[in-house]
């Protein structure tokens, strides 16, 4: 990723600078999401000389945080830049939204009250 990286994580919350990004907090990030199978539709591409944006739907059966493996579908957006001859990474953004909510259910997590 880019030293400008920001990660905008599926369970919300402040979002990650490349700077948080250690290398204690990836591999804490790989011990989290565990034991599974990971599949990717694209949605759409954007591309310019310098910059890609991806819109793709990935679709891992996963363990997540202890919890028993399941679908955890999300809707990603990533964004890259050309750095020199590489492409690197500057922006990831995931939500769980792939089945849709009500409009009260999301003013609900808008106002950060559970179920």
């Amino acid at each position: 990723h880019t030293e400008d990286f920001m990660l905008m994580s599926p369970f919300g919350g402040k979002p990650t600078r490349a700077s948080e990004l250690t290398a204690e907090r990836i591999e804490a990030m790989g011990r989290f999401f565990k034991n599974g199978t990971f599949e990717h539709e694209l949605l759409q591409a954007y591309d310019s000389a310098d910059m890609v944006v991806l819109a793709i739907i990935e679709r891992p059966h996963v363990e997540v945080g202890g919890l028993p493996a399941q679908d955890w579908p999300l809707r990603v957006t990533l964004v890259y830049r050309r750095e020199e001859a590489e492409w690197r990474l500057v922006h990831r953004h995931a939500d769980p939204l792939v089945k849709g909510v009500s409009l009260e259910r999301a003013a609900a997590l808008a106002r950060g009250e559970a179920d």
